[in-house]
């Protein structure tokens, strides 16, 4: 596909997105970015990927209001935008399912190279130094503490949120570097994960007056 029907494909999906909850265009972008990096070297369908990419998270407001999945709602409206500008036919249900599999708390295991490409950017967009400011803005807009000694850790991430230190435990640190899918994005998580992990113990480290 020319370069132009990408251009038009966010310009349709633009508004389905509100800034605020991490989940903006933004997120889109950096997103779009990483899929492209980590898809050199690999036997993909980079229209495929692209389209994907651009779609993932089209569903993210309907979700707040709503309740449903994004993903899955997501999955729903793929073909209706597609078609209408024209994307061919025959990849379509290939965008659809890398849609439809993106989420990785769902624990879907994605059965094409352009679904790991989608989930492999998205988790990789859950790492490193952005994600930090976007849980540090998080914390300050919800009125959360960055760390409280008193507050447990808890052993599995049951969805909820009580300090910004925690969290990175719960669940940011469980995006291991091995347990993405592609090559390319084991690499970037690689420096990402130590990063994040390098921060929670300096950060309470400086706090306790250790370092």
């Amino acid at each position: 596909m020319e370069e132009e029907f990408f251009g038009r494909l966010k310009e349709k999906v633009l508004p389905y997105f509100e800034g605020g909850d991490g989940h903006g265009f933004d997120h889109v972008d950096r997103v779009y970015r990483l899929a492209l990096k980590i898809s050199e070297g690999e036997d993909v369908d980079l229209d495929i990927v692209r389209a994907a990419v651009l779609l993932h998270d089209v569903a993210r407001k309907n979700e707040a209001l709503n309740g449903v999945c994004h993903a899955e709602e997501g999955a729903r409206m793929t073909p209706g935008i597609l078609k209408e500008l024209g994307f061919p036919d025959e990849k379509i249900d290939a965008v659809i399912y890398a849609v439809s599999v993106h989420r990785s708390s769902s624990g879907i295991s994605p059965k094409t190279r352009e679904a790991e490409i989608l989930q492999d950017a998205d988790r990789l967009d859950a790492l490193g130094a952005v994600i930090i400011i976007r849980m540090a803005e998080a914390s300050f807009k919800w009125g959360r503490p960055i760390h409280d000694p008193s507050i447990p850790v808890k052993e599995e991430y049951d969805g909820t949120k009580s300090t910004l230190i925690n969290h990175i435990h719960e669940k940011i640190l469980k995006l291991t570097p091995d347990s993405f899918k592609t090559s390319g994005a084991k690499e970037i998580a690689n420096g990402r994960y130590d990063f994040v992990k390098e921060f929670a113990e300096r950060y309470v480290g400086e706090l306790e007056g250790k370092i």
